[in-house]
């Protein structure tokens, strides 16, 4: 290469600053190095051909390829006049951004620096997602790319004759590089190449923009209950840590407006979910709820972590299905957890939505502290010590005796436990606990208002851990335990407010108290049994088993019949589990008396993969006056989705009460997607038994165009033409 053409090439490297969309600084292939400008990476050209024609044009061809700092342009010739400052591109011109943005172009005349010029027949690909199809291009400032006689989509098309599915025609069409917005003028949407709306001027953000003030997916909802009705989100960032989306709704029925708060800080996170309502269900009423949660980090490794709920009336989620609770519980916590020591302080509020309870008579106002220290002692001593301290304290707004009750509890805990290898493997252990509590009733004539009493206890626990290893790199684990209680003491005349549910299962079986509060303790001798099962298959696949039965010298009068553990001789306890790597998790616990006397059943399969979602659980519990059942209960339910194509997947959700033979909820839902288009359809039935909540119907459905910045991205939805 000659000094000259050197010279122009280096003239030309300079000139051409970076551009997002449009070609970048160029050098001539040579072992001459071009300085970049300012913050550039080095600029290279690579062409068949470089020369120099009447001294200041430099002119490259054939397959020339231009990179800088991520970006490629190819073209089929390059002219670069330095006296005129303009450049000339020959196509097909083909630019790539460092973001993966696509121009196409039939030619292109630019003035020097790129950042204005004109572009014939192009085509922009963003994200490999949204196509801009126009006449004409040009570039103005750096900053606008102008398109006039513009077709607009993401859909795919093979062949000449196909049209896509929707596409947007504008007169013109401005995309600003900077603030990653598209702007229409004269805007014509089309279904299959049929107009059916038309907006003078329109603004939709570009695929690579996350967050914009804008509109949102309409939704379209239609139930028995609230008639026809329109949802249209309005989302509204607030810099770039926080946001707010309005959605009215607006129905013959109603006029709701939802809305949603978050804001992210350096230390945690605030989201709150709310709505107003006036409609005709009630007469004359605002209706709304607000549910607010977040979580912050606080110095010395504290937590701080609050879940509120508040509603207008127990119907009301229901009405709008925002949600299926039927107790709100709003709580606040700071916690702090370590290694060696566990702190807790929270405050609860429960609001009933059942029609059956009165928030005056449950505890509707629950306090808790919580605060457990272990150490380790040295010496003959060894093992663990604990020591701990609880505050617990309930209110009930009634005044009325009993059913007003008011609780305060204190409860201070030692325990030390050390374990030992014997010969042959065997693991046995020793427990010491003791405990002081301190119990304070109101409005509660049947129960002493101020007892104290002091108490401990002592197990002896023993395990025969086999494990085998198979050739095949597989693992069992067989481990019989047992365990030897005796706790002292007597039951003093206190009300169970806190111990009214007892759970029986796998890690309450070697405990020497398995009520859940310090309001209850078991007394006596107990022995407990139990044997595991563990296996883990080289194919990927793990199981496991547990079986367990307890004895007690004396049958406690406080354990419920559901418990199990209301006889002598507990129910047998039988816990079993199953995962595999294909995503299948399957749980089941119960409760049997005998071979088919069940007091209590539960089990859940989930199965998770790219193709299917599916979720289901039954649930059985007998009748019992102590938990306040009347008869017994049973449930089935269903929930899930299938990907039974490519571009369609249904979903259904079904729950069926098997003890009054009824349906709770029953929906399905069908979904079509494709690279350009998103179509959910959903219809639910809601059969309410109880008396303030009526049955309905509802339908849904909503039609998102994918491809812009308010939409997810569908690439792997595209279609591939033959």
């Amino acid at each position: 290469m000659t000094p000259q053409t050197r010279l122009l090439a280096a003239a030309l490297a300079l000139s051409l600053p970076l551009s997002a969309a449009l070609p970048l600084p160029l050098r001539a292939q040579t072992s001459t190095t071009t300085a970049p400008a300012e913050g550039q990476g080095p600029a290279i050209l690579v062409a068949d051909e470089v020369y120099v024609e009447d001294g200041n044009r430099l002119i490259a061809q054939g397959n020339v390829e231009a990179l800088q700092d991520g970006t490629r342009l190819a073209a089929s010739r390059i002219v670069y006049d330095q006296k005129a400052g303009t450049l000339q591109i020959e196509g097909p011109v083909r630019i790539t951004d460092a973001s993966g943005n696509l121009l196409l172009a039939e030619s292109a005349e630019l003035e020097e620096g790129l950042r204005n010029g004109i572009l014939t027949g192009a085509r922009m690909v963003m994200e490999e997602q949204l196509q801009l199809a126009a006449v004409e291009a040009r570039r103005a400032e750096g900053r606008f790319t102008q398109l006039s006689r513009v077709a607009v989509s993401s859909c795919q098309v093979c062949g000449a004759d196909e049209v896509p599915l929707w596409s947007i025609r504008a007169d013109r069409v401005v995309h600003d590089q900077e603030a990653q917005q598209i702007y229409f003028e004269g805007a014509q949407l089309r279904v299959l190449d049929v107009p059916i709306l038309w907006v003078p001027s329109l603004r939709l953000p570009d695929p690579t923009l996350e967050r914009t003030r804008g509109f949102l997916v309409p939704s379209y909802r239609t139930t028995t209950l609230l008639g026809f009705g329109v949802k249209v989100p309005y989302f509204i960032p607030i810099g770039d840590h926080q946001d707010v989306t309005l959605t009215p709704y607006i129905s013959p029925v109603t006029k709701t407006l939802e809305t949603r708060y978050r804001r992210a800080f350096a230390n945690g996170d605030v989201e709150l979910n709310g709505a107003l309502t006036r409609d005709t269900l009630t007469t004359d009423e605002t209706r709304g709820y607000l549910f607010a949660e977040g979580n912050f980090g606080l110095r010395n490794e504290f937590q701080l972590d609050f879940d509120l709920k508040m509603v207008s009336d127990e119907a009301y989620l229901n009405d709008y299905d925002y949600d299926d609770l039927d107790r709100l519980d709003s709580t606040i916590e700071i916690s702090r957890a370590r290694s060696d020591d566990l702190l807790r302080l929270g405050l609860s509020h429960y609001q009933s939505l059942r029609a059956s309870e009165k928030d005056a008579l449950l505890p509707s106002w629950i306090f808790d502290s919580t605060y457990e220290k272990r150490f380790f002692p040295g010496g003959r001593l060894g093992g663990e010590l604990r020591l701990g301290t609880e505050v617990h304290g309930h209110y009930r707004t009634s005044s009325r005796d009993i059913d007003g009750r008011d609780v305060a509890r204190l409860t201070a805990e030692a325990s030390w436990r050390r374990r030992w290898t014997l010969d042959g493997g065997l693991r046995f252990g020793l427990t010491t606990e003791l405990w002081f509590d301190r119990y304070a009733y109101r409005q509660d004539s049947s129960s002493d208002s101020d007892v104290s009493r002091a108490m401990g206890g002592t197990a002896l626990e023993l395990r025969w851990p086999l494990v085998r290893h198979d050739a095949g790199g597989g693992h069992t684990l067989l481990e019989p335990v047992m365990q030897y209680g005796l706790v002292g003491g007597t039951r003093v005349n206190i009300v169970a407010d806190e111990s009214t549910r007892v759970e029986f299962d796998e890690a309450n079986l070697l405990a020497l108290s398995r009520f859940p509060a310090a309001d209850r303790r078991e007394h006596g001798q107990t022995l407990a049994t139990g044997l595991r099962w563990l296996h883990e298959a080289p194919e990927g696949w793990r199981a496991g088993m547990t079986l367990g039965r307890v004895w007690q010298d004396e049958a406690d009068p406080d354990f419920s019949q559901s418990s199990g553990l209301d006889s002598q001789l507990s129910d047998w306890l039988v816990a079993a589990g199953f995962s595999n790597d294909t995503g299948l998790t399957i749980s089941a616990r119960g409760l049997l008396a005998g071979i088919s006397d069940l007091s209590k059943a539960e089990a859940r399969v989930d199965w998770s993969n790219d193709w299917i979602d599916l979720g289901a659980s039954y649930l059985f519990l007998v009748q019992d006056a102590a938990e306040e059942r009347d008869e017994t209960q049973s449930e089935w339910s269903l929930e899930g989705s299938y990907r039974f194509a490519t571009n369609w997947t249904g979903s259904a959700e079904w729950r069926y009460d098997l003890a009054d033979q009824r349906l709770d909820r029953a929906g399905m839902g069908l979904q079509y997607r494709n690279e350009c288009v998103q179509v959910d359809f959903s219809v639910t039935r809601k059969y309410a038994s109880s008396t303030n909540l009526e049955p309905s119907t509802d339908y849904g459905l909503s039609v998102a165009l994918t491809g812009f910045g308010t939409s997810e991205s569908a690439k792997e939805y595209r279609r591939t033409c033959k």
